[in-house]
């Protein structure tokens, strides 16, 4: 007849073979693009164009050959000295969509792309200015990743455009509990939030109208059954040892006393 010992033991070698082959993720499950032939054309049926949304911290340059004439259509805070320019004031996009711009007064550019705008102004400065050159560019483009990827948190990006793939890269990629299948991505149009999934095991997912980012998109990776299912085995596991712990403590105690 096996001891206690002998039990334990075997004991153990079943909750960790049973974690073991819980956690463990099939190829099915973790490989991208499963559909996807070699030297296969994918045509993007979404072309992305950013947009301007409310809150939106937009910097606007004017200049022309004449520096003087241009001035006043641009903002800085604080004087030039030294040869030191000052720092350039960015609009700040209003719940009306509208930015308070120099001379011109109020222009709505929610909505709109960068070359949009650009058009825009170039129409409305026209009366002012020869042949202006607008420099336009999004400050605050950010977005943030959560869930089961390496490094969850809010990323700046650096230009116009970040696709899907890129921000879970920066985000170290998904690990290997996270759903590839079942991606959110969360994107707020004037207060009211879409919610959008993707399967990042399909191509398909390359020509989603999320798979370009937006200015302060949420991308959530949710957990995959294994990750649930080792949660569940892990508080068991510690309620079973915490409830053997006491059970043993409590069978030597009686048998020392004895």
């Amino acid at each position: 007849m096996p001891n206690f010992k002998d039990l334990m033991r075997l004991l153990s070698v079943v909750v960790v073979t049973s974690i073991f082959l819980t956690s463990c993720a099939s190829k099915k499950e973790v490989v991208y693009f499963q559909n996807a032939s070699s030297y296969e054309t994918l045509v993007d049926k979404h072309k992305f164009t950013p947009k301007f949304k409310v809150d939106d911290l937009v910097s606007i340059y004017i200049s022309t050959l004449d520096n003087e004439a241009s001035a006043p259509f641009n903002l800085f805070r604080g004087a030039s000295e030294g040869g030191i320019r000052a720092e350039q004031v960015d609009y700040l996009v209003d719940e009306q969509g509208e930015i308070d711009f120099p001379v011109v007064g109020k222009v709505k550019i929610a909505g709109l792309s960068p070359e949009e705008t650009r058009v825009m102004l170039r129409e409305r400065l026209s009366e002012y200015l020869k042949d202006p050159i607008i420099n336009i560019r999004l400050r605050n483009f950010s977005i943030t990743v959560l869930g089961e990827v390496k490094r969850p948190g809010t990323y700046p990006v650096v230009g116009e455009k970040i696709t899907v793939l890129e921000a879970l890269g920066l985000a170290g990629d998904l690990t290997i509990k996270g759903q590839r299948e079942n991606i959110m991505v969360i994107r707020d149009f004037d207060g009211t939030k879409v919610y959008t999934r993707l399967d990042l095991t399909r191509k398909e997912a390359l020509s989603s109208p999320v798979y370009y980012l937006t200015q302060n998109d949420v991308v959530y990776v949710e957990p995959n059954q294994s990750a649930i299912t080792s949660s569940s085995l892990d508080n068991r596991a510690t309620i079973a040892i915490s409830i053997a712990s006491i059970l043993i403590t409590s069978t030597v105690i009686l048998i020392t006393r004895n």
